[in-house]
């Protein structure tokens, strides 16, 4: 039986409960409603088919609910069982009632044939509702296991071919690294007689650069020698020079000294003289005022020898005697 085969039956099974209980609640409402109609005082007698209605909402509750559980192959414990039986014996009670008052058999028997079938249509659809779950569990746990089965069966085809073709890439992967190494290998000692072939010429090389780079450091050295010589000359002149611009120093030192030692002048001294005290006080870095006292001429006439000295006059340096260098 399949899936379509079995809906098929849960809804033949559902349709024709739900026509029991429909026929079974109507017919037990035109039966009870004169019961409890009869026995209600008069202005309280439009409620009589209440009771009816009230005991056949238990029933379908108790239906309802006990086909969802069945479906979802639950269990509501004993109060459930308590409910639905409750509600049929009362069905039953209600509907024989008043044929039994009357002591009618018959109608006895009449009447407790909708209630009758309804209790064991209650209980045989919830038995069969728990016997289609226990299939359709049964069945989908074959077919859950059938798809087990095949996606097992797919994955172990999967793993084969992955497992042939990786093995078939190691072997194509082994094939080429020893082609590979071979290559290496070839490449290696190509590039070893390459490199012996290299390094002779390298070794060469050295040597050549060695006997240039021993040449230039002879070369090298002479041109120290050289430089070492030039400069010693060069230290010896400029120690001669500078000794002789010490001494010329010193002597313009002595000259200045003589010339300044005079002292002061009641009359002009030649201009000569003059020029060469008026030189030795700048120098010497006497004021103009007693520079023209040394020498005898005016405040103005020094102040001029002491601009051309500072070589303010034309820009052009002045010596000792006045002349220009």
């Amino acid at each position: 039986m399949n899936a379509v085969q079995i809906r098929s039956a849960e809804r033949a099974l559902s349709v024709g409960t739900w026509l029991i209980v429909a026929g079974a609640m109507l017919y037990s409402i035109l039966t009870v409603t004169p019961l409890a109609a009869a026995h209600t005082p008069d202005r309280w007698a439009w409620t009589a088919p209440i009771l009816p209605l009230v005991v056949d909402a238990a029933v379908v509750i108790v239906v309802r609910l006990d086909a969802v559980l069945a479906r979802l192959g639950g269990h509501g414990g004993r109060w459930p069982i308590a409910l639905r039986w409750m509600t049929g014996c009362m069905t039953l009670a209600l509907n024989v009632a008043d044929s039994a008052l009357k002591n009618d058999l018959v109608g006895v028997a009449v009447h407790a044939v909708a209630p009758l079938l309804l209790i064991v249509t209650a209980e045989t659809g919830l038995s069969y509702r728990r016997a289609i779950t226990a299939a359709v569990l049964e069945l989908e746990a074959k077919q859950q296991a059938e798809r087990e089965a095949r996606e097992r069966a797919a994955i172990e085809r999967r793993e084969d071919a992955a497992r042939r073709a990786r093995e078939e890439r190691e072997h194509a992967a082994a094939l080429a690294r020893e082609q590979r190494e071979h290559e290496a290998r070839m490449v290696r000692e190509q590039a070893e007689r390459e490199a012996a072939v290299r390094r002779e010429e390298r070794e060469r090389e050295q040597a050549r650069e060695r006997a240039e780079r021993e040449e230039r450091e002879r070369q090298e050295r002479e041109r120290e020698q050289l430089r070492a010589e030039r400069e010693r000359r060069e230290r010896q002149a400029a120690e001669r020079a500078e000794r002789e611009r010490r001494e010329r120093i010193e002597q313009e030192r002595r000259e200045r000294a003589a010339l300044l030692a005079g002292g002061p002048v009641a009359d002009k001294l030649p201009e000569d003289d003059a020029r060469a005290i008026v030189a030795a006080a700048h120098a010497e870095g006497l004021s103009v005022r007693q520079a023209a006292e040394l020498c005898g001429w005016s405040v103005g006439w020094v102040s001029t020898r002491y601009a051309e000295l500072r070589g303010l006059v034309n820009g052009v340096p002045v010596d000792l005697a006045g002349t220009a260098r």
